[in-house]
């Protein structure tokens, strides 16, 4: 009875401890982990209808692996550029992974900016969703350090001249910001949809380019207020961002996405470009 009511105790214990780890391991999440934990929310998961499928195939864009700092390597979907240039834009996938979707916008976005080296990375390690559980499941198991070993290998990869701009959707759209921030003065340009703002103001004083926002006003999560939180902490930062608001709905820039706007992604898609060909000269 005695030894019962020992291991009782033992079991207790261990379980207030690993609850009291996981307050204090999540107790200041950063911003990346806040949105991957919009996974949870059953309102977010719904609100990402499943994605008709694309398929594309390109004659010009290529696999590359490169080596990350963990030890590990890591993959991604590449355009070169035409002439030798140092000019580079990394693109982030969504929630859903870097899928034919992405492929297929960032050889748009390798068209339309001219001479420039595009990178799709792939923060998922090959994982691609087609369901919004997937999508969850995947999202929720990317770890910061892991993603920041990609990102920066593939900077690394880019190489110490190069010019870097960034662009992501969604999950991508947070860790674009996140992206220009670990190029430091590499950074040239940033773009982000509807995605995670950083709210350390003093990370942000590190940022060494501007931001252009495209961002929901139907948006329940990335909503109004917290863009003009980012509006406000960029302005303490001493940072210029660019905002572009929409009527429309997060993901509204995917046209595999039911909820899609093709009004409000062409007008997004017309600043985007405007703004990533002035910083890629």
């Amino acid at each position: 009875m005695k030894k019962l009511l020992l291991l009782t105790l033992f079991i207790a214990g261990s379980l207030m401890g690993f609850a009291q780890s996981k307050v204090l391991c999540c107790g200041n999440p950063s911003a990346t982990q806040q949105f991957a934990m919009l996974a949870s929310n059953k309102n977010f998961r719904m609100a990402h209808l499943n994605p008709s499928k694309i398929h594309f195939q390109s004659s010009i864009g290529e696999v590359i692996t490169y080596k990350t700092a963990d030890g590990k390597e890591a993959s991604a979907y590449m355009l070169k550029a035409k002439k030798a240039t140092n000019n580079y834009l990394l693109v982030i996938h969504e929630w859903w992974g870097l899928n034919d979707f992405v492929k297929k916008e960032s050889e748009k976005l390798y068209n339309d900016i001219g001479n420039v080296n595009v990178i799709a990375l792939d923060l998922y390690d090959g994982k691609i969703a087609t369901t919004r559980e997937e999508a969850g499941k995947f999202m929720q198991g990317v770890k910061d350090d892991r993603a920041q070993a990609i990102i920066n290998g593939a900077i690394a990869y880019a190489g110490p001249r190069a010019h870097i701009a960034t662009l992501g959707w969604c999950f991508g759209g947070g860790w674009s910001l996140q992206s220009s921030l670990l190029a430091g003065n590499q950074a040239v340009a940033c773009v982000m949809y509807y995605g995670m703002p950083e709210q350390d103001v003093a990370k942000l004083k590190t940022l060494h380019t501007d931001v252009l926002g495209n961002f929901a006003n139907k948006d329940q999560w990335i909503n109004p207020k917290v863009v003009a939180k980012f509006g406000d902490d960029m302005k303490a930062a001493g940072k210029k961002l660019y905002v572009h608001q929409y009527d429309a709905d997060h993901g509204f820039a995917n046209p595999s996405s039911p909820i899609y706007d093709s009004n409000a992604t062409k007008e997004a898609y017309g600043y985007t470009l405007a703004f990533l060909k002035a910083r890629l000269k």
